[in-house]
């Protein structure tokens, strides 16, 4: 009995360590975001919605689709866990010349990359943003030469998270956004007047720098030492090919529909339509993201063991239980974002440059994405048992029908309804997505969009429209008497209670969850 009580005390021990890592990054990761969100503002203060901003905003978007199109699926999803078995079977020192045979491959193909990106700058700003005019288009081809060296720093950084992250350390990488982040704030406040619109170019790519320097300690405190080499023909090479491919395509359909969403933004207001896309997308998915990824991250593995252990009906009740929980959170989180895009658009942007016509705009685009805010987060966690299972046909589908609903839609409703018009593709592309992933599942015995489901699911829309139409009147009551700041956050409280009290009286499973984790705590207290 002795021996049983100190297994399952070792047990909890490591189940409440477990949950303080998870508590510790997702506390980082939160503000990295909100940094983020500063940086995104010191922008819109600085040069508004203007050909500058825009240039700019375009510039940084060609890297990041460069690297996140061709490497990030292979870093995260592939990386890791061949490292993770070559450490197991094989111990640190095969492991660590592995990582640095990835990292030469790597690292040698983002140089090509990169190379040809600076090379073919403007091509590519033609292609990314062909509504700008000749001024816009060459300070952007300008700006990619700049900061096109991004990309080998981000196959530099995310390479040292993957392994950073298999030998157990995970607050460090998820503190590197903080670190570029601050970086390019500094710049903002000391330098900007000075270099203007280049200098923060420069200032990009040195935050990147410092994404992959700042990991560097932790990796030699923990023994690596890079062994270069440029194989591709070892047992651990091959296994990263064959899981690359399926995992890479599927990972293509955010950045190419942002691509194709920004193509057209620029053709609107002189360009401007850019910034509101950007800046609406960004800030929601830091709404979104933060809590959508958190879920994500921590059910792979767990839908990766059930599906090795046969899947079924265990499997299908994870995926159940996880959708259910999401959309308990996601549901008011859409409701309340379609009701406050305004104020929350002006408080974060408003100001200096960016004036009433540049939050109107912006605050339009942010509304209407709202809209596919359930659609983006079903998709994330339906695609993650398609992964666990490790068949990629369904999300590849998925996705290249998703990235046809958006192009269509943009061509059909961006001369018509502008930034809307964008705003409602975006979230068709995500429902598209989510519901083609959705009826597979179905067929195979894995579905679980029954009528109990359905049930609670109106519950959770009956609480939500009721949550926003409470906040709509009070956001309307107090912002001809009220500053920003309380116009967003009264109305916002306010929604939370209801939506609270409205789950509480419709039974809703995790309102009773949440309600009896506080009556426990308080008792304890």
């Amino acid at each position: 009995m002795k021996g049983k009580s100190r297994k399952n005390e070792a047990s909890g021990e490591k189940n409440k360590s477990a949950a303080g890592t998870v508590g510790v990054m997702m506390a980082i990761t939160l503000l990295g975001k909100i940094l983020g969100l500063v940086r995104d503002r010191l922008l819109t203060v600085n040069y508004g919605s203007g050909s500058a901003a825009n240039a700019f905003l375009t510039a940084s978007r060609i890297p990041r689709v460069f690297f996140d199109t061709v490497f990030a699926s292979a870093i995260s999803a592939c990386l890791i866990p061949v490292l993770g078995e070559v450490m197991e079977k094989r111990g640190k020192r095969d492991a660590f010349r592995f990582a640095g045979n990835f990292m030469t491959v790597m690292g040698a193909a983002c140089a090509l990359l990169t190379a040809l990106g600076t090379v073919f700058a403007p091509q590519l700003t033609a292609f990314f943003a062909d509504g700008y005019d000749a001024e816009t288009a060459a300070l952007c081809a300008y700006l990619t030469r700049i900061m096109m060296p991004t990309v080998f720093f981000t196959g530099l950084a995310f390479s040292f998270v993957g392994v950073l992250q298999t030998l157990g350390e995970f607050n460090i990488p998820a503190a590197i956004s903080l670190v570029s982040n601050l970086a390019v704030i500094a710049y903002y406040l000391t330098l900007n007047s000075r270099f203007g619109i280049t200098g923060l170019a420069a200032a990009f790519l040195t935050a990147w720098f410092l994404q992959a320097a700042v990991q560097v300690p932790s990796l030699l405190k923990r023994g690596f030492r890079f062994h270069p080499s440029l194989s591709v023909r070892n047992d651990e090479m091959r296994k990263v090919g064959r899981l690359l491919l399926p995992v890479m395509v599927s990972t293509w359909v955010l950045p190419i529909n942002q691509t194709i969403n920004s193509k057209f933004a620029s053709r609107l207001f002189e360009g401007a339509g850019v910034s509101a896309v950007e800046h609406a997308f960004n800030l929601y998915t830091v709404i979104a993201g933060v809590f959508v990824l958190s879920v994500t991250n921590y059910l792979f593995p767990r839908l990766a063991r059930e599906s090795a252990q046969g899947g079924g009906e265990k499997l299908r009740s994870t995926l159940r239980g996880a959708t259910h929980s999401t959309l308990f959170v996601v549901a008011p989180m859409t409701a309340g974002l379609f009701t406050m895009a305004g104020p929350l658009v002006d408080l974060i942007f408003g100001g200096g440059q960016f004036d009433a016509f540049s939050v109107g705009i912006t605050a339009r685009a942010l509304r209407f994405m709202s809209l596919g805010m359930i659609g983006y987060a079903v998709q994330a966690v339906l695609s993650r048992a398609y992964f666990a299972e490790q068949k990629g046909r369904v999300p590849l589908a998925a996705g290249g029908i998703s990235i046809a609903v958006n192009a269509a839609l943009c061509v059909l409703l961006t001369d018509r309804l502008d930034v809307t018009g964008i705003a409602l593709a975006c979230t068709a592309a995500f429902t598209v997505n989510a519901l083609v992933l959705a009826l597979p599942l179905k067929r195979r015995g894995l579905g679980f969009f029954d009528g109990h489901f359905m049930l609670d699911m109106g519950k959770l829309l009956i609480a939500s429209a009721a949550m926003a139409a409470a906040v709509w009147g009070l956001e309307e009551l107090l912002a001809p008497r009220a500053g920003k700041l309380i116009t967003l956050c009264v109305p916002a409280a306010a929604g939370v209670a209801i939506y609270a009290l409205l789950t509480a009286a419709l039974k809703v499973e995790e309102t009773g969850i949440v309600l009896s984790a506080i009556k426990r705590k308080l008792h304890r207290g």
